[in-house]
């Protein structure tokens, strides 16, 4: 029978330095092949052993990755945890793979958790929600095995009746994040750029969903109230993370009415977001990662105004430096709910919005979004993580909130 996974300790920071710091790798080679799935594995070639190459037990370093039922080009979650994960072996002299299970199931992801345990890997990387059955069943398996989940949740392990007690598994740490600060700075960001006919599209009303879109309403609300301006807010879920033409046509009305922009929040559902856009010169905000290149590139230049982003490449460099450096109890057994820990430097922040490709304006600069983050790490600005009521409330703010679509 399995023990209960993992006793929560939610902290809203990590003091770990982001960077992860080690000789530069040489050469790297890539082999692929195909067996129960298709795999990528980067080696460096053979140097001098130090201690970058080895856990505190004196192990070597294997990171493997484990996609869910994406790819590792999908401009989300496991391109930017594979990213990661491979500059970090390449700079560290680790040797790394991906493992690609052959379905979206608990069963295959579970397969190439078996598979890579097998072939000898002794860190395995899984990025999002999907993976938490697959947690359950395998980690008490494999207890010399490292786990490092990103975005799986408490609520993804056990539901709404989770009941976390002192017995932990040694060897799973998961990152969670603070959605409602990213979605705050969105929905702030855009009415301060002049949009005030905003749209909110969720995919599914899960905890982190509503926590981004309720952040986006209060970032809003905040900024409507500065600038004293008329804002409205359609507000919806899709009621699934992708896109189709039955949502395509809720975002038609919602363009060809009047909104300007929406924040279109969960998996692949921005594709309706930005069908509907495109029709009308409309635009679109991403989520999760910096989501322009995949937004603009299947639609037009210049769509995504923005992106709520999580730093899972600092988690993942958080955790496998930790790991490198002997560090790994400090996280081990441990869901941590990773938010802002710098005011100065944002590149040091677990959420934010990106820096290179948000289309600044006249009236909200990059200046003014760090002055922002500033005054959220110091507190002269607060936002709720309260989504106890059913729908989101504002007091500067017309929201029409739609429920779900499907």
């Amino acid at each position: 029978m399995k023990k209960k996974f993992l006793a929560v300790l939610m902290a809203a920071t990590m003091v770990s330095s982001l960077v992860a710091c080690g000789q530069t790798a040489t050469t790297t080679t890539e082999t692929t092949e195909t067996t129960e799935a298709t795999q990528e594995t980067q080696a460096t070639e053979p140097a001098a052993e130090t201690a970058a190459e080895t856990t505190e037990a004196g192990d070597k370093m294997m990171i493997a990755m484990v996609t869910d039922y994406g790819d590792i080009t999908d401009q989300s979650f496991n391109q930017s945890t594979y990213e990661a994960c491979k500059a970090f072996a390449e700079a560290n002299n680790a040797e790394f793979t991906y493992y690609k299970p052959e379905g979206d199931s608990t069963a295959e992801r579970v397969a190439m958790i078996d598979k890579a345990v097998s072939d000898g890997y002794n860190v395995i990387v899984m990025p999002g929600y999907a993976f938490a059955e697959a947690i359950v069943e395998t980690a008490d398996m494999y207890p010399d095995v490292k786990f490092v989940a990103l975005d799986v949740s408490e609520y993804d392990l056990e539901g709404d009746g989770s009941d976390f007690n002192s017995e932990t598994y040694p060897n799973v740490f998961s990152a969670v994040y603070q959605e409602e600060l990213p979605g705050y700075m969105a929905g702030y960001a855009a009415v301060k750029m002049g949009y005030t006919q905003l749209g909110f599209l969720g995919g599914m009303a899960v905890p982190a969903v509503i926590r981004y879109g309720y952040g986006f309403v209060q970032g809003a609300d905040a900024a409507a109230k500065e600038l004293g301006a008329d804002v409205s807010i359609n507000y919806a879920y899709g009621n699934q993370f992708y896109g189709d033409s039955d949502i395509t046509a809720a975002m038609d009305t919602w363009y060809q009415g009047g909104t300007q922009v929406v924040f279109a929040c969960g998996g692949g559902i921005f594709t309706s977001a930005g069908e509907a856009a495109g029709k009308v010169g409309g635009k679109v905000i991403g989520v999760d990662v910096d989501q322009s290149k995949t937004i603009d590139g299947m639609f037009e230049a210049g769509m995504t105004v923005t992106s709520a982003m999580k730093g899972l490449q600092a988690t993942v460099n958080t955790l496998l430096a930790a790991i490198r450096d002997g560090q790994w109890d400090s996280y081990a057994g441990k869901i941590l709910n990773l938010g802002l820990v710098s005011g100065d430097d944002t590149s040091l922040n677990y959420v934010g919005l990106p820096e290179d490709t948000t289309i600044w304006t006249e009236s909200f600069t990059v200046d003014d979004y760090k002055k922002l983050v500033a005054d959220m790490a110091s507190g002269a600005v607060t936002v709720s993580n309260d989504t106890t009521a059913a729908e989101p409330t504002a007091e500067n703010v017309k929201i029409n909130f739609q429920g779900n679509i499907k």
